[in-house]
Order: C-alpha cells, then sequence, then structure tokens
C-alpha cells in the first residue's frame, strides 16, 4: 500500500467526512483526495518522476500534509524536513538526499533563500502559503491541475526519506518503503483499540512520529485534529470540543501535562488510547498519568529505523486481571508484535535467553531498506540478518522488553556498569523534579563519574544534596550522582528528547575553561 492508498481507503467509507481539521476548518476526504491528484500532476508537469525526492519543509498544516498524498501519487519519495531543524542540518539533508523539489512555509522563507545557493539539484521551489524566495505559491502552482486519478505509476517501493534524529552527530537518510508502513499500520491495527471512527489529535509535527500515526486512523475513515503549534491548554481543550479518540505525547510533554492546571477539570472520556514513547518514561509518572488521565495509555517503542512498533503495549497491557495497576510492568516497554521477530544479543550476535542483558534487535517487514547512499552504516546495522537498534534490554519470561539504556549512554564507574536510565526514573520519582539527564564524566579516580543535571517543577527548591541522598536510598551509592546541577530547563531535540549530548559538553567546556 502508497501513502496514498490510506487516504484512498478512508474516502471510500465517506468522501463528504472529515479528513484533516485545524482551527475548527475541515479538509474532507473528497478534498484531500483531490487536492492530492492536482499535486501529482504538477509535480509530474514540472519533471518529478517515479523515484525522485521531493521535500516538505513546514509546520503542522492541512495543505501541507495533504500534498504528501499527492507525492506518494506520482511514486515521488517523501523527505519530511523539520522546521526545527538547524539551518545547516537542513542544508545537509536536502542535499545529501538528492532532492529535487520543495515545498515549504512563507515563515522559512529567509532559510530557503539562505540555503538555496548550495543545492543546486532543487529543480523546482513551492511555496505553500504565499509567494516567497522567487518561487510560486501553491494556489498558482495547482491552478490549471486537473483533480482527475492520475495514474498509478510503476512501483517505486520506497515511500520516505527520513533523517536520523542528528543528536548523535550528522543525520543519516532512513529508507522506508511501503512494506515498512504497511507492517506499521498492521501492527498499530492490530494491538491497539481503534473503535468506531478515530479521532487522532497531532500536537508533534506531522514531519515526524505523528504523520506516520496518521496511516491506520485514515485507514478507519477517522478524522486528523491538527494543532498549528505547541500548547498544551488548547491540546486539553480540543479533546472534549472533538472527541478526541488517539494521540502521542512524548514522556516530557506528558510531565508538563500532568502539572496542566487545566488537566483536573478536562473532559477525556473521549480518549482511547494515549500514546507515549521516543524516550523512556518514569514509572512513577506513568502511573499517575494512569490515574489521572484514564486506563488509556498505551506506549509503543520503535526508531526511525523500524518505524514506531517493535513493541507494543496496549492501554489493557497496564493492568493485572483484577483490574488493579501492574506497578511492575510500568517500566516495561511491552511485547514484540506478531510481525516481527525481537531478540536479545550478545557481543557476537547470538541470542541470549530471558533474563539477560544484551543489544534489542529485530527483523521483519517493519525493518528499513537501508541507509540512503550509505552501504558501511547500513552494513553495520544490519549485520547478521538484524537491525541492531544500540539500546541495552532483556525479555522477561513472559517475553515483555525491558529496556535498560542506549549503548552509548552506558556508565562505566569504578568497574561497574550504571544504566543511565535506572538513575533518571530514581530521581524523577521525586516529588521536585520535573525532568532530568543523568550521564558519564571521563573521572582520574572512577574512569566515568556519573553525573546529573535536574530541572526541578515549578515553585519546587529541592537542593542537590537532597536530591544525592534521594536516589542513594533508592538504588545505592555506586548509581548515585556524585555530582548534581539544577538547571531552569534542559536542552531538547525537535521530538522533546533531552539532549544529552548537548549538556554534557556544556559541562565538559565549564570543567576546561575552570582548569
Amino acid at each position: 500500500m502508497r501513502i496514498s492508498f490510506y487516504l484512498d481507503k478512508g474516502a471510500s467509507l465517506g468522501p463528504a467526512a472529515p479528513c484533516l481539521t485545524m482551527d475548527g476548518a475541515s479538509l474532507s476526504y473528497a478534498d484531500v483526495v483531490a487536492h492530492s491528484n492536482r499535486v501529482a500532476h504538477a509535480l509530474a508537469k514540472a519533471g518529478a518522476r517515479p523515484g525522485d525526492k521531493v521535500a516538505v519543509l513546514s509546520a503542522n498544516d492541512p495543505k501541507a500534509f495533504a500534498s504528501v498524498f499527492g507525492i506518494a501519487r506520482a511514486g515521488a519519495v517523501w523527505c519530511p524536513i523539520n522546521p526545527r531543524n538547524a539551518p545547516s542540518e537542513n542544508r545537509q539533508i536536502l542535499a545529501d538526499f538528492d532532492c529535487t523539489v520543495l515545498l515549504f512555509q512563507q515563515a522559512f522563507h529567509e532559510l530557503v533563500e539562505t540555503i538555496l545557493p548550495d543545492l543546486p539539484a532543487l529543480k523546482m521551489l513551492v511555496c505553500l502559503d504565499g509567494e516567497a524566495a522567487g518561487a510560486p505559491s501553491l494556489a498558482e502552482w495547482l491552478a490549471d491541475m486537473p483533480d482527475t486519478p492520475f495514474p498509478t505509476p510503476p512501483d517505486n517501493d520506497v515511500a520516505m526519506l527520513v533523517g536520523t534524529g542528528g543528536t548523535t552527530g550528522k543525520p543519516k537518510g532512513v529508507l522506508l518503503t511501503d512494506d515498512n508502513l504497511e507492517a506499521m499500520s498492521a501492527i498499530m491495527l492490530m494491538a491497539y483499540p481503534y473503535r468506531d471512527r478515530p479521532v487522532y489529535l497531532a500536537l508533534p509535527p506531522l514531519t515526524h512520529a505523528a504523520g506516520v500515526l496518521t496511516l491506520p486512523v485514515l485507514a478507519k475513515g477517522g478524522e486528523i485534529v491538527i494543532m498549528p503549534k505547541p500548547d498544551l491548554g488548547v491540546f486539553l481543550s480540543l479533546i472534549p470540543r472533538h472527541g478526541v479518540s488517539h494521540t502521542f505525547l512524548p514522556p516530557t510533554l506528558i510531565y508538563a501535562l500532568l502539572a496542566h492546571p487545566d488537566l483536573p477539570r478536562t473532559d477525556l472520556s473521549s480518549l482511547q488510547c494515549f500514546w507515549y514513547g521516543a524516550a523512556p518514561i518514569a514509572p512513577a509518572r506513568l502511573e499517575e498519568a494512569i490515574q489521572r488521565i484514564g486506563p488509556v495509555m498505551a506506549q509503543f517503542f520503535g526508531q526511525t529505523e523500524a518505524p514506531m512498533v517493535c513493541t507494543t503495549m496496549a492501554p489493557a497491557d497496564h493492568f493485572k486481571p483484577d483490574g488493579s495497576i501492574d506497578k511492575a510492568r510500568l517500566s516495561a516497554a511491552g511485547y514484540p508484535p506478531p510481525l516481527l521477530q525481537l531478540a536479545i544479543l550478545d557481543g557476537k550476535d547470538r541470542p541470549l535467553p530471558p533474563g539477560e542483558r544484551g543489544e534489542i534487535a529485530i527483523r521483519g517487514s517493519l525493518v528499513m531498506r537501508g541507509y540512503y547512499k550509505d552501504e558501511a552504516a547500513t552494513a553495520q546495522t544490519l549485520r547478521s540478518g538484524w537491525l541492531h537498534t544500540g539500546d541495552i534490554g532483556y525479555l522477561d519470561a513472559d517475553n515483555m522488553l525491558y529496556i535498560v539504556d542506549r549503548l552509548k549512554d552506558m556508565i562505566i564507574s569504578g568497574g561497574f556498569n550504571v544504566y543511565s536510565v535506572e538513575v533518571e526514573q530514581a530521581l524523577l520519582e521525586h516529588a521536585d523534579v520535573q525532568d532530568c539527564a543523568v550521564f558519564g564524566l571521563p573521572d582520574e579516580k572512577w574512569g566515568e563519574m556519573v553525573c546529573a543535571v535536574v530541572q526541578l517543577r515549578a515553585g519546587r527548591n529541592a537542593d542537590t544534596e537532597a536530591l544525592r541522598t534521594f536516589v542513594k536510598a533508592r538504588i545505592g551509592s555506586v548509581k548515585t550522582p556524585k555530582h548534581v546541577e539544577i538547571w531552569p530547563d534542559l536542552p531538547r531535540s525537535k521530538v522533546g528528547k533531552v539532549l544529552k549530548r548537548d549538556i554534557r559538553a556544556e559541562l565538559l567546556a565549564a570543567r576546561s575553561s575552570s582548569a
């Protein structure tokens, strides 16, 4: 199934039904189908061929996202470009991915004008909401284009070319195929509740996880409610207004949502599935979310190379048979779904038995084709027939996965392995802690010293020694941070992940300057 087929399936269930909604205005399924056909015709007229890379640089916007289905109809490859990337990163992505067409919002015209001289391969620019950078507006570009069905081009197979997060260096281009997205959608439809016509509320950018999360919703004829910018107060108000059934937030935003004054008085009864993922969540906060948001919390674990659902944890999986919260499972990542195989591998890529820790690896139709023009990285990541995730974990006797840490984030202090996630979860149990980051710094005595930077909840004033004492009482002195700092806020990536690399670099720089 191409990306456009999910839209067509939804349209077959009711072309007049709302498809994309923002600020109270909706595009029906018929509207989005017609728009996508016009975009496909316009791309073909501009010389775009099946397999060409078409980039979209936009904040959350219905016309921008509707254009993605036109890219798919033309047989081209969608390259989502996140507007929160640094200009240099977007320049690099557009160049390295060989993008020939760029659709962008007027708000980013200065960025486009800045990087355009370095992008000779770009043959066509279109401004989605006006005229800018010498580019025609979307309305002008589509003015004479028919909305008749675009002839289905030969199968290209590659649906998306997605940049990795870039938090660990130069982003790589992940080749995601139609089969990858079909496997993801099938797993989601099997694993999570989708009663009636779902209504999905998209706060995170549709250029990232929220974009592919829409595919199973569209296949069910559901509605996508789009937020143009993040605002948790607006987020809460939209749930009862639209009868939102499904949504997703990373843990950092869930923590902020739990502290929001509007949460206690918001009617959340329409929710069926409130996904969390993209980073580990503190079990204590997850329990609070279940109690205050409802028995609708649902997890997935995945990565760009295997989108979203390497494991799934449905709302019901958070509870014991008697209906009480299963607190032991709140630190789990879920079950491997039926359509892929998951194993824990040792250093020689041999599967380990339940209970033993090693690298999480998967194989199946969810796994990417490879990295674009990077055979060495592809061979390293897909060696021995497995996708090596770079995460450390173990499977319990019930085949439930527990993620211990990222390989690169494990700290070896005094000869002991210290998993940063375990320390972070201990800190997050403290009533004054909003968020935190734990990492290692070089140390002459310990080899690596466990360090923590903490963000406190508004109005709280815990001191660093009290936090160390709190952690020591829970996980022991070896894992207790030797150095703790309190910052007013923590740097985060465009998808809400705390940037440990940036924090660590800042502390290393401060250490060097004081030496």
